[in-house]
């Protein structure tokens, strides 16, 4: 009987452990406000893809992603991370900041999107020119040399017509004409 009291009175005891509350962290003095918590951490989600995306590129260039998002909004690593522990324990605040940044994120990736099918559209546009463009050089040159052959061809027609002709007047053997200025001394 005495084994089963102590039961209950441990089971209670850690039934009392771990409902425990949380207690409720203080707030730092150096707090990142909403708005400034917001643009962080849309940061530490673009280099954090960047990250997986193309890790090579940033190894390369010796770039240190926490570092350069902590520079850029002027805050350390631990005000960063004393103000996540702060806004994490008020979980509706929390997920308002989470709430902007996924709409941030969202409406960026639209914008992307946007820009990436106006890129298409006018590469799109500019092949066209460009082989409307080549089509009619194409022909501007069929056209010269066109024009080239059949002078060429007219050149060698008048050419060849007057060698046939003078070979014809030579078997024929006639008399050669006299020109006007010796009939004029005479």
């Amino acid at each position: 009987m005495i084994v089963k009291r102590l039961i209950i009175f441990f089971m209670l005891v850690l039934l009392m452990t771990a409902c425990y509350q949380y207690e409720k962290p203080d707030k730092p003095k150096d707090l990142i406000s909403k708005d400034k918590m917001v643009d962080v951490l849309i940061d530490v989600k673009l280099v954090a893809s960047i990250n997986t995306i193309d890790k090579e590129a940033i190894d390369k260039n010796n770039i240190n992603a926490e570092t350069y998002v902590f520079s850029k909004h002027n805050i350390d690593s631990l005000q960063f991370a004393q103000s996540n522990n702060y806004y994490s324990f008020y979980v509706k605040e929390y997920e308002e900041i989470y709430g902007r940044v996924k709409d941030s994120l969202e409406k960026l990736k639209d914008i992307y999107k946007d820009l990436e099918i106006k890129e298409e559209e006018e590469a799109k546009a500019k092949r066209k020119r460009d082989s409307i463009k080549a089509i009619e050089q194409i022909k501007d040159s069929l056209g010269i040399i066109k024009y080239q052959d059949s002078l060429k061809t007219n050149i060698n027609i008048d050419s060849l017509s007057k060698t046939l002709l003078k070979n014809k007047l030579e078997r024929v053997k006639l008399i050669t004409p006299v020109s006007d200025t010796v009939f004029q001394s005479q």
